[in-house]
C-alpha cells in the first residue's frame, strides 16, 4: 500500500450483502463514545439534530496497512473518505448538519491522525464494539482483529433516515451524502 490517501485501479468492489437492511428507521441507541476531543459523545442524543455518521475500518493516512488488506471489498479508503469529509465539512455546517466519523481505533489513534490531517469534525471511537452490536453493524476480522465495515448513516429525530452501504468509492462517500441531504 503505497499511497493511504489515493485509491488503486482494481479495487474489489463490495456488494450489497443486506447486512444493512434492517437500520432505516431504527432508533439511534444511547451509546456513548469516546471522541477525539476527550468528551464522551451520547450517540441517541446527537441524533436527536440531523447527524451523519460514517463508519470506516482504520484510518491511519500512513502506508502501513499489509497489501492484502486491499483485497478485501471496501476495506481501502479510509484516509480518502475522512479527507473528503474535511473538504467538504463547511458544507454540511450550512446544512446543519453535524458531522462524526466512527471506527474501532483507540481514541490515542483517531486523535493523532485527526491532528495531523487537520480534520475538523470528532472522530468517535467504538473500540468496544457497543454501537455496532446495538445497531447490528456489519464487521469483519483481519489480521486477528475486528473492524467496522464502511457505511454511513443520515440521523434525524433520534432515528435512522438514510444509509449509504455499502461505501465504494469511499473518496465519494460525501458528496454522495450532500447530494441526498439536498434534494431530502
Amino acid at each position: 500500500m503505497d499511497d493511504p490517501y489515493g485509491l488503486p485501479v482494481g479495487l474489489p468492489v463490495p456488494v450489497d450483502d443486506g447486512a444493512c437492511d434492517h437500520l432505516p428507521g431504527m432508533s439511534m441507541p444511547s451509546v456513548r463514545l469516546r471522541s477525539t476531543t476527550g468528551r464522551h459523545v451520547d450517540i441517541a442524543k446527537i441524533s436527536a439534530r440531523s447527524t451523519v455518521l460514517f463508519f470506516y475500518p482504520a484510518a491511519t493516512g500512513k502506508p502501513d496497512m499489509p497489501k492484502e488488506w486491499d483485497l478485501i471489498p471496501g476495506a481501502r479508503g479510509c484516509t480518502s473518505q475522512n479527507c473528503a469529509y474535511r473538504d467538504h465539512y463547511r458544507e454540511f455546517l450550512d446544512l446543519g448538519l453535524e458531522v462524526f466519523g466512527i471506527s474501532a481505533q483507540r481514541p490515542e489513534d483517531q486523535k493523532e491522525f485527526a491532528v495531523r490531517m487537520g480534520i475538523p469534525y470528532e472522530l468517535l471511537s467504538d473500540s468496544d464494539f457497543e454501537l455496532t452490536e446495538a445497531l447490528r453493524l456489519p464487521a469483519f476480522e483481519f489480521q486477528g482483529r475486528r473492524y467496522i465495515k464502511r457505511l454511513t448513516i443520515a440521523a434525524e429525530d433520534g432515528r435512522v433516515k438514510k444509509v449509504f452501504y455499502p461505501v465504494f468509492p469511499p473518496d465519494r462517500n460525501a458528496e454522495a451524502v450532500l447530494a441526498y441531504l439536498r434534494g431530502r
